[in-house]
Order: C-alpha cells, then structure tokens, then sequence
C-alpha cells in the first residue's frame, strides 16, 4: 500500500477562480502567473486548465519551454527576462514575450539581430528590486521600440498592495502614470493583491497569481466572500495512535507535554513532504472532520496530533491544509507565508489532479486524472 500523503489539486475549482477574477477586472486582459510550477500546483495541469486566460507568465526560459512542450500555445510572458546572451534565440523561437528589467539584458537584446512581436519594460517605481530607474525610462523606451513590432508594454510591481490605501502604494501608481504618460504600450501593475486592493490600476492587463489557486495574498482575508476557494487539498491519514500520561513528552526534545491522560494520533507527513517544521504546537490540523492541535516538533515524516481523551482510528484520514483549514491559517501559526507552504509541498508527495464542476466540489470521487 503506498504511503498516504497526497496533494489533492482541483482543477474546476481553478477554472472556477479564474473566471471569477476575470469578473473583477472587468475589461483588463489576464497573465495568469503560473511559475515556480504553477505555484506548486503543476505546472502542465495547471495551464491546460487555464486554457481561457488571454496568457501565460513564468519565471524562467525552461518553464516556457515545458509549456511550449506540452502543446500550450497562448501567448508567454517571461517575468524574470534572459541571463546569458545564448537564451535571447531560444527565446525568440520558444515566442515569448520578454520583460526587460535591466541594462544587461537590454543589451543582450540589442546584440543579437531580431524583431519581436512585443517586449515589456519593467520600471521601478519604488520597490528596489528589478527594474529601470524612472529617469532611465525614456532613454530605454526608445530602445526598445526599435527592437518590436508593436509598442513596448509597460510594467511596475508594488512593494505594498497587500495594505490598503498604502501611501507607498499609491506614490508608485502616481510615479508610474506620470512617467509612462505620452508612451504608448498596454499597462500592467497589478499582481493578486492589488486586484483585491486597487482596482484603480487594474488598466490593460492584469497578473493574478496566489488568487488563482483560492489562497489569499492579504492576511486575515478570506476569499469565500468574492468566490475564490482553495484549489490545493494537502492530505494524509492517522498511522499510529499513542496512549501517554499526563506530564509524558513527546517527540524530539520533548517540548510538547501532555496537560492530561490522553492519546497522541500519529500522521504520515512530515517536513519531507513540505509540512513547516517551524509549525508549533497548537497548529491547527484536522483529523476525522476535526481541528486538532499539533503536539511538538515536525519530524521528517509524521507529526503528532493531540486527540484528546479518546483515540482516533488507524487510518482516519488528515488534512494539513485545504478547503476546510485553510493554508493562510497554517501559514499563520508557523510564522511564514502560504506562498512558501504551497510551492514547498515536496516531490515525495503524490499528486492527484481532479477536475470538479463547483456544484460537485462537497462529493466528488476523483474524474481525471492528468499527468504532470
């Protein structure tokens, strides 16, 4: 029997996400930002499941080459841009559109003698992390003219979207109309947060990326009011159960006691499957249809549950995280980012990719399976 750990990924709750966003914005066009394997998600099932967004971003040269790979043929965009001079024909060939965020690219662009259908200027409007300088704005815009087809798109990142009315914010949405002003090119600003924060800047284009996959970008938000549910279910089952006293340690150093008479359930997943070691104890995880606290350390391959007075049977199965415990809680309680948990659940783990219509999400067996 193979080991119990899963990532359960719904894919008609992706395509159900998308279309909800695509709501939102309105008459903005969609990257739908599926890097770092589709958030973790896979990459393959993913963007064959978000078929109807106007495009594709990643990260790097290679995930546009899988994608092309796997027959994907809307259009590409490549966030991070090019590293060495002998990506800039692959890439060409590959179709992507680049973002061009840096001198040295810019250079390498302009080595190499070809005509692009479109390339994007990333600008840094505040954040301090890619992107030209505003005063090099217009010298690079005429550069890049010269090198497409059509107008360079236009883009910045904000540093604060996930805080509403953020003066920050707002400073880099001012410096970016006023230095974009009188250029033509579509625009692009906002990322997940900023589709939830400020709508104002939804312009041409936008970039959902956390979003898509049902977890919210902005702590202590919940996204069951716009219609967003979480698409990855992180599972396993109880694989031992454990009698202790009250004052009986458990696991490594000990540092979870036990306030009672009781029993430790134990569960198959461990931080070898992308479970936060540095979750504590008290952790919410759910056993049976209940939430659970954590008892002590993560160990590389199970986690202990305190369950109570009575135990729980071998086998009862475990969600760490999903659509009745959401990871944003988990991530919460270990100190760190659903970003983090969702792109580290590890290769170990098997992946079932199912595609659920919304009104079958409560009770549907698994309908296809998709390889990744």
């Amino acid at each position: 029997m193979s080991r119990p750990t899963s990532a359960r990924i719904d894919l008609g709750a992706l395509r159900d996400n998308f279309r909800t966003i695509r709501r939102q914005v309105s008459a903005a066009r969609t990257w739908a930002v599926i890097k770092a394997n589709g958030y973790g998600h896979g990459l393959i099932p993913v963007a064959r499941a978000l078929s109807e967004a106007d495009g594709l971003a990643v990260s790097s040269l290679e995930e546009a080459v899988l994608l092309r790979e796997a027959g994907i043929r809307q259009p590409i965009l490549l966030l991070e841009g090019l590293f060495e001079g002998e990506e800039v024909r692959a890439a060409y060939e590959v179709g992507v559109e680049l973002v061009v965020h840096a001198e040295e690219v810019l250079v390498l662009l302009e080595s190499t003698p070809l005509l692009w259908p479109r390339l994007w200027i990333k600008i840094d409007t505040g954040m301090n992390r890619l992107g030209f300088r505003m005063d090099e704005f217009p010298d690079v815009y005429a550069r890049i003219r010269r090198l497409s087809v059509k107008a360079p798109g236009l883009m910045t990142h904000l540093a604060s979207a996930d805080q509403p009315h953020n003066p920050e914010a707002e400073a880099q949405l001012a410096s970016f109309e006023r230095i974009t002003h009188g250029h033509p090119g579509p625009r692009s600003l906002a990322n997940s947060a900023a589709i939830l924060q400020y709508p104002q800047c939804h312009s041409d284009w936008v970039r959902p990326g956390l979003l898509l996959f049902g977890v919210s970008p902005i702590a202590g938000r919940r996204l069951e009011s716009i219609g967003l549910r979480p698409v990855m279910t992180f599972a396993s089952a109880i694989m031992a159960v454990k009698r202790v006293r009250k004052g009986d340690r458990v696991g490594y150093g000990g540092v979870f006691q036990a306030p009672r008479d009781g029993w430790i359930g134990i569960a198959a997943a461990g931080y070898g499957d992308g479970y936060p070691y540095h979750a504590p104890s008290g952790t919410p995880v759910m056993v049976g249809g209940r939430i659970l606290p954590l008892a002590g350390r993560v160990s590389m391959d199970m986690i202990a549950v305190d369950t109570g007075a009575d135990p729980v049977p071998v086998g009862e199965p475990v969600i760490l995280w999903g659509h009745e415990l959401p990871v944003e809680e988990v991530a919460r309680h270990a100190g760190t980012i659903p970003y983090e948990l969702l792109c580290g659940v590890a290769q170990r783990v098997r992946h079932e990719w199912v595609d659920v219509p919304e009104e079958d999400a409560n009770h549907a067996e698994t309908v296809d399976h998709l390889s990744l």
